[in-house]
């Protein structure tokens, strides 16, 4: 393998002295050829001489190889064995020497670049930082390594040391101020000799950690790998196709990752868009955009505050650079006006199918926030009118009971647009054309059912439309976000005749439906839109200017502030009361990224002062493992933890079963007709069969003739009977006593 690695690089030098020899001839024979080569095609003379020297340095090489694997004469065997020991110790101290890093090599590096910063010391660790990121890659090409990394304890040196200190390095080196910066520092830098003495050093910092992140599964890790490679991103605009990497690894992370990953990488992703501006805007913005349509198709419970966090992240981004914002946000929204047009116009399942989907209802909850993000800008304003008139128009689309748990959402993201621009949307219909369709005036058939988490889901099964909980459900919603819509208004002159039609339709309902918690609900809205009401007419009777006066719009003002008026403080209520019922639903509490979806402008000089006392105790905790790239320790770690796992729903399932069990008994007692009480306190004194257990009772209860009757399971009474007879009658008189039953029977 050493001798064809060697004469490949011997060729091309060989190829290369042919070459110059042609072009010496060619300049002598035909002088004008030349200089029309000279002008046109200057690569081709501007021959580097560089592959020559290699080659004399390959030759020297190849001399030594050659000299060490000559033959030797038969004559001189002894001769020969001494040399081939001396040679073979003196391999093994040339490897040993050259290639296998020690902790006092990184040490002494460590302590020269600290007291003197000398640029041999970077180079060289530069070098062992290169094979420690790409250590376990191609185990073909080891020999030709300067540096090999032997133990977990070196490579964790290492890391820590580069990545905790190589930014300030390569400043000093460059002569940049210790921290921040923009692209045109960079760009004026690139011109100096400074930078084309050193740019590769960067370079290969950059390059390699790269390549790091791309090979480590712990979340830890890749979270102080980014946060010490996000003081150096300025760097990055002087490499575009390491920064395209960067942005798209970190969008991975994003998108994916757990515990702290998600804020680590977008911190990222936003520093690049604040100091690299139109460089990476565009693709950071089509980006992220794609990262979270990817990572919102699924919904439930566990995973909306996430998807939630997602959406604050991407529109925290837009705000970077709103006027280049607004043109990604036209389009996306344009394309979800051309799905929505396409459904109208073809009415197929398939079209359907493409509006009534998570991706595209969670992208209009991410412009719905942007929205009213930015509402009041106005480079954002203008999106408003096309983002309600598609949400109205999906929320007709298909106008069936089964799916108005995405109508209620609709009418939520229109109750949003309109309090954060202040324009006036007509919401009410969506609302109250629920409350008369039949589905919510017939009594449940179904009984009470399951609890109906109507965030978590877009359409409803048949039999559910039929359940207590999901008519509930559905009233309370409509009647949170009727009042909702109201007191957004219950501060304007005109509220009577705002209120007039729903207040008339929400009498009409309490007349035709015969559940008396759905009049009860109706009943105590109608009386604060009253009360609202006359609290506005009140106030009406001492003004003096026309509804067309700009002075409308300052009426009322101090109560708004305050929440002073009725209805506003009935729907405060209606708010905790649909909070508590949400977080009954939620079946966990903990999740990635609930509580860090704000994010400030800028940070304070103290919290990066802490921020960098911390990150060395992280690294040293994080690089502290036997992990090195390549290992297997942590496939193994996986695989542990995937057992463990294996166990825990295990262990679930099997109390699952036994709870199940516990019901069953109690409500077939219950339908039976026994005492509940009696039998409730029998079950409680009893312990809970296992699956064994329970599979053996079932056996010892089949009897064991071949009589198809008697194989039949009987119910609990006659059981009880059996039971009883047993106790009275000793065994040998039990079948004359059962032969006595069946001729009675018989009579």
């Amino acid at each position: 393998m050493e001798s064809k690695t060697a004469s490949k690089p011997r060729n091309k030098a060989r190829a290369a002295r042919e070459h110059m020899k042609e072009l010496e001839t060619l300049q002598e024979k035909d002088p004008e050829f030349y200089q029309f080569l000279k002008e046109h095609d200057k690569e081709l003379l501007d021959f580097n001489d560089e592959e020559i020297d290699e080659d004399d340095e390959i030759d020297m090489e190849d001399d030594e190889i050659d000299v060490e694997n000559a033959e030797i004469p038969e004559d001189d065997e002894t001769d020969a064995s001494d040399f081939e020991r001396v040679t073979s110790k003196a391999e093994n101290e040339d490897k040993s020497a050259t290639n296998v890093i020690t902790t006092a090599m990184v040490d002494s590096w460590c302590n020269s670049i600290q007291e003197n910063t000398k640029l041999g010391a970077v180079r060289s660790l530069m070098r062992a930082f290169r094979t420690a990121c790409h250590y376990g890659d191609d185990e073909q090409h080891e020999s030709s390594a300067k540096f090999a990394i032997m133990s977990s304890g070196v490579f964790n040196k290492i890391m820590l040391f580069v990545l905790s200190e190589m930014d300030g390095i390569l400043r000093s080196l460059l002569k940049l101020p210790t921290s921040g910066g923009k692209k045109e520092t960079i760009n004026d830098l690139m011109g100096t000799k400074l930078w084309k003495d050193h740019n590769h050093l960067v370079k290969s910092y950059l390059g390699n950690a790269l390549h790091i992140l791309n090979q480590m599964t712990d979340t830890e890790m890749i979270s102080f790998t980014l946060r010490r490679l996000r003081y150096s991103s300025i760097f990055l605009s002087a490499f575009p196709s390491l920064l395209r990497r960067y942005i798209k690894v970190t969008l991975h992370f994003w998108g994916t990752g757990g515990g702290a990953l998600p804020v680590v990488s977008f911190l990222f992703i936003r520093d690049l868009c604040v100091r690299l501006g139109s460089d990476c805007l565009d693709e950071c913005f089509k980006g992220i955009y794609r990262a979270y349509v990817l990572n919102c198709q699924f919904v439930n419970a566990v995973k909306l505050q996430h998807i939630h966090f997602l959406g604050n992240c991407v529109i925290e981004l837009l705000g970077v650079d709103l006027p280049t914002a607004y043109q990604h946000a036209f389009v996306f929204i344009r394309q979800l006006g051309m799905i929505l047009r396409e459904a109208l116009n073809m009415r197929t399942k398939e079209a359907f199918r493409k509006v009534y989907e998570w991706k595209f209802i969670n992208c209009l909850e991410l412009w719905t926030g942007a929205v009213c993000a930015y509402g009041s800008e106005t480079d954002f304003r203008p999106l408003a009118y096309p983002l309600t008139q598609i949400i109205y128009g999906v929320a007709r689309l298909v106008p069936t009971a089964r799916y108005f748990p995405l109508r209620l959402r609709c009418a939520r993201m229109l109750n949003r647009i309109a309090a954060s621009t202040g324009t006036f949307i007509p919401v009410s219909l969506l609302l109250l054309d629920m409350l008369e369709m039949k589905e919510l005036n017939r009594p449940p058939t179904e009984g009470a059912g399951k609890a109906v988490d109507l965030r978590s889901v877009l359409k409803v099964s048949k039999p559910t439309l039929k359940t207590r909980a999901f008519q509930e459900a559905c009233v309370f919603s409509v009647v949170e976000e009727l009042a909702d819509h109201l007191a957004q208004w219950s501060y304007s002159v005109a509220f009577l005749e705002f209120s007039f039609i729903p207040a008339v339709r929400l009498r009409n309902f309490c007349k035709s439906t015969k559940i008396e918690r759905f009049r009860r609900e109706m009943r105590q809205l109608i009386h604060n839109i009253q009360v609202n009401s006359e609290f506005i007419n009140e106030r009406r009777l001492c003004i003096s200017f026309l509804p067309n006066d700009p002075a409308a719009t300052t009426f009322l003002e101090y109560e708004k502030k305050s929440g002073a008026s009725p209805l506003s403080q009935y729907v405060a209520t209606l708010h905790q009361r649909a909070q508590q019922r949400n977080d009954s639903l939620m079946g966990s509490s903990v999740i990635v990224g609930s509580h860090s979806s704000k994010f400030g402008n800028k940070m304070s000089e103290q919290d990066e002062e802490e921020e960098d006392d911390t990150m060395n105790e992280d690294g040293a905790a994080v690089f502290n493992s036997s992990w090195v790239p390549g290992s297997d320790s942590k496939a193994k770690q996986s695989k542990e933890g995937k057992k463990k796992k294996k166990k825990k729903m295990q262990g679930k399932q099997e109390e699952a079963i036994t709870d199940d069990v516990v019901e069953d008994l109690i409500l077939s007692s219950d339908e039976d007709g026994y005492d509940s009480s009696a039998r409730e306190e029998d079950e409680e004194t009893k312990p809970v069969p296992s699956k064994q257990q329970r599979k053996k009772q079932s056996v010892i209860d089949i009897p064991s003739s071949g009589n198809k009757d008697k194989a039949k399971p009987t119910p609990l009474k006659k059981k009880s009977k059996k039971r009883k007879l047993s106790t009275e009658f000793p065994n040998k008189d039990r079948k004359f006593h059962k032969k006595s039953n069946k001729r009675k029977r018989t009579n």
